[in-house]
């Protein structure tokens, strides 16, 4: 490992305290790497704005962080044991290239405004990619909404068959769900979107740094003004960011669920993409859907990234090392979640409806509630219809296209008002 900055004379560093400080941090750090580059890189500019650097040696850091960037997306620069962790090797690299002006990088920062400034890049990033996938899967659901609204399908309460239902009515909630997923996504990026660069450890510095330009440079939203807010803010954007991917993942599992069960034998109603299943490592005759129970899992990581964070939040005000531990939440919330949903709108698009299925799963009492309205259209006070719907020998295959026609209230299958869901849908462009 290069030597630490943070080193004091005569002090002899224990290689096991060592690695249980940095942690992950070398592995984890990878992932936030190209987002330290360019906020240094901002740095830089804002130390050259106020005379700490001259122009030739700007132009040299410009240079090699370029550099360096450039070789660690093809591999020819690794992130390894070598390093304690992303920002040192960035201002050994720096140090190596460009001696004392390598060495000028870290003026005014601590290793916790670079990682913070780093996250803060990284989890805006992962907002605009979760909001894209909420989009995308909204827009693959409306289309088979409006394609397959009049489609009959067995509707179900307590897993018992309950009422007619249809496609569109099920494809309809899914596509609002994801329009939700994507809004709350934009407005927790919109939140998040603040500067901390040039917080230092959450008191400032005896600098004028021009944090204004690197607010602009970075493309941040604004300046998160106060230094020791940027300190209290940690984890809990953090935890507004996973709160917003798992409300995506909430209803993605719910919608795997329906799934797992449509594909199963004894519903039957639904035959997914062959790419989308595997073959029993021991029994011949099955194919397991298994890309969708991972999906139906996803949750889980978010749920518990969630809560790993806020167990480290019950902290005074200040930085404290504690919060190390939340890269890792991130990384494992965001990685998991963001791999399952990417899968999502192509096996939207792709999974077909077993009709015959479908179409043998609707039996007369599923009839019974439009028996019990229609009753009540024609003067019967409703707990009398509901008593006399709810005899057996009054039950009668209806017609399902009949049934769902009829069904008017905004949001039914006669009235499914795609129209506005595509509106709302539009508006997130």
């Amino acid at each position: 490992m290069s030597d630490l900055l943070w080193q004091k004379p005569g002090v002899q560093v224990d290689a096991r305290i060592q690695h249980f400080l940095a942690g992950e941090d070398v592995v984890l750090d990878r992932e936030f790497f190209l987002f330290d580059i360019r906020a240094s890189q901002a740095h830089a500019e804002g130390l050259q704005r106020i005379g700490m650097l001259s122009a030739d040696e700007l132009d040299g850091i410009t240079r090699e962080l370029a550099a360096l960037a450039q070789d660690f997306e093809q591999g020819r620069f690794v992130l390894d044991e070598r390093f304690e962790d992303g920002h040192s090797a960035i201002e050994a690299r720096l140090i190596e290239r460009l001696g004392d002006a390598g060495r000028r990088i870290h003026t005014g920062r601590s290793r916790n405004d670079q990682i913070l400034v780093a996250t803060r890049l990284w989890l805006k990033d992962r907002l605009t990619r979760l909001g894209a996938l909420c989009r995308e899967s909204a827009e693959v659901a409306l289309a088979r909404a409006e394609a397959e609204a009049s489609l009959p399908l067995p509707g179900y309460t307590h897993l018992q068959r309950a009422m007619v239902s249809s496609a569109g009515m099920w494809w309809s909630a899914w596509a609002e769900g994801f329009i939700d997923d994507a809004v709350r996504a934009a407005q927790t990026l919109a939140w998040v979107d603040a500067n901390p660069l040039g917080s230092a450890a959450g008191y400032g510095i005896n600098l004028p740094l021009d944090r204004d330009h690197t607010t602009q440079a970075l493309g941040f939203g604004r300046l998160q003004v106060a230094a020791a807010y940027a300190q209290l803010s940690r984890g809990k954007f953090e935890m507004a960011a996973i709160e917003a991917l798992g409300s995506a993942l909430l209803d993605l599992r719910r919608l795997a669920w329906d799934l797992s069960l449509f594909t199963s034998a004894e519903f039957g109603f639904v035959s997914l993409p062959p790419q989308y299943t595997t073959g029993s490592s021991i029994m011949p005759n099955k194919r397991n859907p298994d890309v969708i129970e991972l999906m139906r899992g996803t949750y889980s990581a978010a749920a518990a990234a969630r809560t790993e964070i806020e167990q480290l939040l019950s902290l005074p005000s200040g930085y404290h090392r504690d919060l190390q531990f939340s890269k890792g939440a991130i990384f494992h919330a965001f990685g998991r979640g963001l791999a399952a949903l990417e899968l999502l709108p192509d096996l939207l698009r792709n999974l077909e409806w077993r009709v015959d299925r479908m179409h043998a799963a609707i039996e007369p009492s599923m009839f019974a509630t439009d028996l019990a309205v229609d009753l009540a259209r024609q003067g019967v006070p409703f707990r009398d219809a509901y008593r006399q719907a709810a005899d057996p020998a009054r039950w009668q295959q209806g017609d399902a296209a009949d049934s769902l026609a009829a069904r008017t209230s905004p949001g039914g299958a006669g009235a499914l008002r795609l129209d506005t869901l595509r509106s709302r849908l539009a508006e997130l462009s």
